[in-house]
């Protein structure tokens, strides 16, 4: 089902639950990365569950010793102001400013006038998304990006529902978007145990990214990295008892989609 967001009065402020400065993993460079509040999907696995909901929350931060509120409303000059403090920085390493999330398009209006006020300042825009958006939302914002790193949970529809509480086929019509319009686009696959975990999944894969053109994909082994912050948010983490996976643990899920023809890597935390 398509979400229709840009029917919505353009906020004039955003929910923002982390600005990270000088991050070296979310794009080229040195790079400030925005994590936007709010989340369509309900992925089981999820390592940031602070930032599933649309509103700020409580949650326990064990170094203050109490409770304090995830979550900040910002402007976008509010936001720009911090953005450019390490411009020079950008420009000298190839870095930029990163969308996280929550998923950014669920912010959409909010996420195109900042995306709109980076790329005016001639900062490198990147972006990470699972594209669970509309196709007119998701076409208006992508092309202020210049590096988007796209998950791609499930080749299954039923299966990617059940998994994470929507169907894929709008994340796949989408991808299929970006990809025509020659957009840099690093797609990831998260490989969870009970979910997308065996070869049959693998081969799955392959046979759907040949058909959409997909020539490169990133493995990302399940991990038990936000395990705690369940714990601070008081809720329950169904994936609690599962065992990580380590980079060697997908070799055969690598073989099968090298096979393809899907030049693949393994992420190793």
């Amino acid at each position: 089902m398509e979400i229709n967001l840009l029917t919505k009065t353009t906020p004039t402020k955003g929910l923002i639950f982390n600005i990270q400065k000088f991050s070296l993993n979310d794009g080229p460079g040195i790079r400030t990365v925005i994590f936007f509040k709010g989340c369509p999907l309900r992925c089981k696995w999820c390592s940031n569950p602070e930032s599933q909901s649309r509103l700020p929350e409580p949650m326990f931060d064990e170094k203050q010793n109490a409770e304090i509120t995830v979550g900040k409303y910002w402007t976008v000059e509010q936001l720009m102001k911090i953005i450019l403090q390490d411009q020079p920085f950008y420009e000298e390493s190839g870095g930029g400013v990163t969308f996280s999330g929550g998923e950014v398009l669920f912010q959409a209006p909010f996420a195109i006038e900042l995306a709109q006020a980076v790329k005016s300042a001639g900062i490198n825009l990147a972006c990470e998304t699972e594209g669970y958006a509309s196709s007119k939302v998701f076409e208006s914002f992508m092309h202020y990006v210049d590096f988007m790193y796209y998950d791609c949970k499930q080749w299954d529809p039923t299966k990617h529902r059940k998994g994470t509480g929507g169907s894929n086929e709008i994340i796949i019509k989408n991808l299929v978007t970006a990809i025509k319009a020659n957009i840099n686009v690093h797609v990831r696959i998260p490989v969870i145990p009970g979910f997308n975990y065996t070869n049959d999944d693998a081969q799955y894969f392959g046979e759907l990214f040949q058909k959409i053109g997909v020539k490169e994909v990133e493995l990302l082994p399940f991990h038990q990295f936000g395990l705690k912050k369940y714990e601070d948010l008081h809720r329950e983490y169904e994936l609690k008892d599962v065992t990580q996976l380590q980079p060697a643990d997908l070799s055969d899920y690598q073989e099968i989609l090298t096979t393809a023809g899907i030049k693949t890597s393994i992420n190793g935390w």
